[in-house]
């Protein structure tokens, strides 16, 4: 590749991950899978890495993905708030640990805990007393949201001890609280996380308090610590925070260290075993983790590894591959929702991801169409995001009928009548659409709302067909 090629490609791909960034923190609506992202991502670290004298200023290898919002008020960290680096497999995770205890000098334990998949958040406590509570932002300057955060029951507003203590945690939302939540929604959120998001930066505080939100504990900081990491957590749980019981302590040998009764330990040898069988049973847990945290136990270590400007150089994510299946776009349909927001369908050769057959596989607007460049008959590359979403990724072949990128049509396919543009996407504004109507009628006679016995989509849609149910 010709230098030229080299700059066009780092500008291409750090362009594309800022976009990226920008939907996941900012909108809640990320465009492309965690593999897709880390895929590009390490695309990117490659070429800087072999042309350092190439890097950006501002490229996305040496900052936090940002979830900073201009609304909200801002307020300055006192503590690094940064990524993690990853992995995605038990033997990278092995071979960082060997490197991570060659540049220690010494021997190290290791703590695995679950990777929610929510919102990052920092605690702020003067004199056990609930001060702030802060988005991570850019990692150095975050949102004051702590207002919202003060309605979250299991956030503790005092703590047992008047200490001066700043704490990470996430926030998260029930998968049960969440399939209730979203149930109602027109335009369901992709996963809890996004719908977490989306609350937590309402304005008005009473809004968020209708959401059961809840949160994990995962780090604490105080100045003179001398506690390792297993000490800080069983710490944090005596203050009052909730930590997580489903945690894993590893040790060269057998472990001495004192834990939680609720914890696993072992030596390094079981960590392969313990990791896949987190694999195997996240799906019963009551809320979403996507991966694992690998952490180094011993604090005074940790300050000698330090950070860099996108990651601690002591801890690192075993990620969970999103299921990936490859298909073929036959069609895309478009679909007319309650309030009248057009959004298209792909129509695709039936493929199984992750247990289930998928065919159908949502777009959302013509800005995502674009971002693929997809048009019809292309080879894609599909994946169910969360293990449950399906989503197309990326264009793998082009199609050999020379197809262009699809476009959205201009009238509505249901009532033929106009459509007009609100933010990124398209509505039909005919109150008397067909479409409208029935997904309407629809919603009000799903099962968290009428809940009729018996009466189901295809019984109204005969119903509304023959006149007997308008609006």
């Amino acid at each position: 590749m010709t230098k030229n090629k080299i700059i066009e490609e780092i500008r291409k791909l750090s362009d594309l991950l800022s976009l990226y960034q920008n939907a996941y923190y900012l909108k809640n609506k990320p465009l492309v899978s965690d593999l897709e992202y880390d895929r590009l991502f390490d695309s990117l670290l490659l070429l800087e890495q072999e042309n350092p004298e190439l890097v950006l200023p501002n490229s996305p290898s040496s900052r936090v993905g940002s979830d900073l919002s201009r609304d909200i008020p801002e307020v300055s960290h006192t503590i690094p708030v940064l990524s993690l680096d990853k992995g995605y497999s038990v033997e990278s995770i092995r071979d960082w640990m060997d490197k991570t205890i060659s540049k220690a000098g010494s021997d190290l334990s290791f703590i695995v805990e679950e990777k929610i998949d929510g919102v990052s958040i920092v605690l702020y406590y003067k004199k056990g007393i609930l001060e702030l509570a802060a988005t991570r932002g850019n990692g150095s300057i975050g949102n004051d949201i702590t207002a919202n955060v003060r309605t979250i029951k299991s956030v503790p507003l005092r703590l047992s001890e008047a200490v001066d203590i700043v704490v990470r945690g996430e926030i998260f939302l029930p998968l049960a609280e969440f399939e209730k939540l979203n149930s109602l929604q027109e335009v369901p959120f992709a996963n809890p996380r996004n719908l977490t998001a989306g609350t937590l930066r309402r304005k008005k505080s009473i809004d968020v308090a209708s959401v059961p939100l809840d949160i994990f504990i995962y780090e604490g900081f105080m100045d003179k610590n001398e506690m390792d990491h297993v000490e800080i957590l069983q710490y944090l749980r005596k203050l009052g925070f909730r930590v997580s019981d489903n945690i894993g302590v590893f040790s060269p040998s057998t472990p001495k260290i004192r834990i939680d009764p609720t914890w696993f330990s072992g030596n390094f040898d079981s960590l392969s075993t313990y990791v896949e069988k987190q694999t195997t049973e996240r799906k019963n847990l009551p809320y979403e983790i996507d991966g694992l945290v690998i952490k180094v136990n011993e604090t005074d270590v940790r300050d000698t590894l330090g950070f860099t400007g996108h990651h601690p150089r002591w801890a690192i994510a075993y990620k969970f591959e999103s299921p990936v299946g490859t298909t073929i776009v036959k069609e895309i349909d478009i679909q007319v929702g309650r309030t009248g927001r057009i959004t298209p369908v792909a129509r695709v050769e039936p493929v199984l991801i992750g247990g289930s057959t998928i065919s159908n596989v949502t777009l959302h607007n013509q800005d995502y169409i674009n971002l693929l460049e997809l048009a019809l008959g292309d080879t894609v590359s599909v994946s169910k995001r969360g293990d449950v979403i399906p989503a197309v990724e990326r264009v793998i072949d082009k199609n050999e009928d020379n197809n262009s990128v699809w476009q959205m049509p201009g009238v509505c396919p249901s009532c033929n009548s106009d459509l007009i543009n609100k933010g990124a996407h398209l509505f039909c504004t005919n109150s008397e659409c067909p479409d409208q109507i029935k997904a309407g009628i629809f919603f009000f006679l799903g099962k968290n709302q009428m809940d009729i016995d018996n009466f189901g989509p295809e019984t109204a849609e005969f119903l509304i067909d023959q006149g007997f149910i308008k609006r």
